[in-house]
């Protein structure tokens, strides 16, 4: 089984009277973690391709991953032969019911208890196991409804079966323009390599000669080692059908190659930005509308901030309005521009102890100046952790309304057949302690405050946090 990780120009019109729910926030896993799980082994969880909205439509999560030993290098190239040729027998004679087995499996080692509106618990689940025992299942078919009905019992909506097909275009995802997903694999010598997580078969990057599993050492000569697959990714983005030159080894054993790819995707700048002066003329402000988190989110606000910063701008309006996610780290990096170094941006909360983590701002902020940021009810997931991390860590007033209230973090997971299963294994909790999910984030001010007001409410706020 694979397991992927999983997310303007004016002012965005008013939010619907019933917005529909968000897209899930999604992960990506190592393509051996079928036999991890089967084996009842932790589940690994990776945020660094994390994505909130269209799953494969940003996440990835940044992440979690299972502690497993490294072999050295000797036992590296010596395990190369072996693993030629190798197949993966099946769990069953019994392909059906192995896989009904195997989405259970999943649900079992994974599933979010009170992520659903239903008492879930190892006990019950294995219920309700053996209630499935008692028909047999002996078509793809069959067991593709079984699975269905089991997890749509859980009363998660997000907890969902894909067909072959729904999976394939799922998986289909890019966030570098040449067809890989990467990760940060911790080396036995304590670095961090970027591996190839997953690689779209007959994709540029495949078509060159890159395969899942290889090391990526440069991307246009700038060396990646030592970066987030995230900032890695953002360097292999470029116009369609421009071409980039990466450094890659394919195992320990192997020399460096260098392969030029023909980029066949492009993400779009989310971000809008224009200076505004004020109507008594004293100062600027500085409107950044970002629509969504995707691979240019960070590149391209850095960029706005600095220029509106350098055009006299004297404090920011950042509009998250009808922002429904995008990449969760692409809003996690985006939280750090504003943030002192050590500040928490988000935690996240699981049954796993692999899938409680904190993020943190590692430096200091690119900007200090006051920050507005607007919400309404289509602002969710990866802006929903944006604007927690600034208001709580009283970096920003959220002006708007209430926002919509998706914190949970789903995986996507293959099964043996092709198809898949998309389990919620997590939740965000703010660093205020607050769980978004089903809750949103109350503005402070409904209409746009004067800058009086502002800083005035900045200052209360780092007072009593200092307190």
């Amino acid at each position: 089984m694979r397991a992927f990780s999983l997310s303007s120009s004016s002012s965005p019109p008013p939010p619907p009277p019933s917005p529909s729910p968000p897209p899930p926030s999604s992960l990506i896993f190592p393509s051996t973690l079928r036999t991890v799980l089967l084996k009842s082994t932790a589940v690994a969880v990776s945020f660094s391709l994390l994505s909130s909205s269209p799953f494969f439509p940003a996440a990835p999560a940044s992440a979690l991953e299972t502690t497993l030993a490294s072999p050295s290098s000797t036992e590296l190239c010596a395990e190369v032969g072996r693993q030629e040729g190798e197949t993966t027998q099946p769990e069953s004679t019994n392909e059906a019911e192995a896989l009904v087995a195997e989405a259970w499996e999943v649900v079992n080692q994974s599933f979010l208890p009170d992520a659903g509106t239903r008492p879930w618990s190892p006990e019950l689940w294995l219920q309700k196991k053996e209630d499935i025992r008692q028909s047999r299942i002996q078509t793809r078919s069959r067991a593709h409804d079984i699975i269905r009905k089991m997890l749509a019992s859980l009363g998660d909506p997000y907890t969902r079966f894909l067909s072959p097909d729904e999976f394939a275009k799922m998986a289909k995802y890019d966030m570098t323009g040449i067809g890989v997903n990467l990760k940060e694999i911790p080396d036995a010598d304590g670095s961090v390599k970027l591996k190839v997580l997953g690689i779209i078969l007959d994709g540029p990057a495949h078509s060159a000669g890159v395969r899942q599993g290889d090391e990526l050492l440069s991307v246009n000569g700038i060396d990646v080692r030592g970066k987030s697959a995230f900032d890695a990714s953002s360097l292999l983005q470029g116009p369609k059908e421009t071409f980039v030159t990466i450094e890659v080894k394919h195992d320990n054993c192997s020399p460096i190659e260098s392969i030029k790819v023909e980029r066949q995707l492009s993400a779009r700048s989310p971000v809008f930005y224009r200076l505004e002066k004020l109507e008594n003329g004293d100062s600027s402000v500085g409107y950044i509308r970002i629509k969504e988190f995707n691979a240019l989110a960070k590149k391209d606000l850095v960029t706005a901030l600095k220029r509106l910063q350098n055009s006299g701008a004297s404090y920011f309006v950042l509009d998250l309005r009808d922002n429904l996610g995008g990449l969760v780290q692409a809003g996690i990096e985006i939280a750090k521009l504003f943030l002192e170094k050590g500040e928490t941006i988000i935690s996240t909360a699981g049954r796993d102890h692999q899938v409680q983590n904190s993020f943190v701002a590692e430096t200091a902020p690119l900007v200090k100046a006051p920050l507005i940021l607007m919400v309404n009810r289509r602002t969710a997931s990866a802006s929903e952790i944006v604007a927690s991390a600034l208001h709580d860590n009283c970096k920003a007033v959220l002006v708007g309304d209430k926002t919509f209230g998706k914190g949970l973090i789903q995986s996507v997971f293959e099964l043996h057949d092709g198809s898949g299963v998309v389990v919620t294994i997590g939740k965000y909790i703010t660093p205020k302690q607050l769980d978004i999910n089903g809750n949103g984030i109350q503005p402070d001010f409904n209409k746009l405050p004067g800058l009086n007001e502002v800083n005035n409410y900045l200052s209360q706020c780092q007072f009593q946090r200092a307190g």
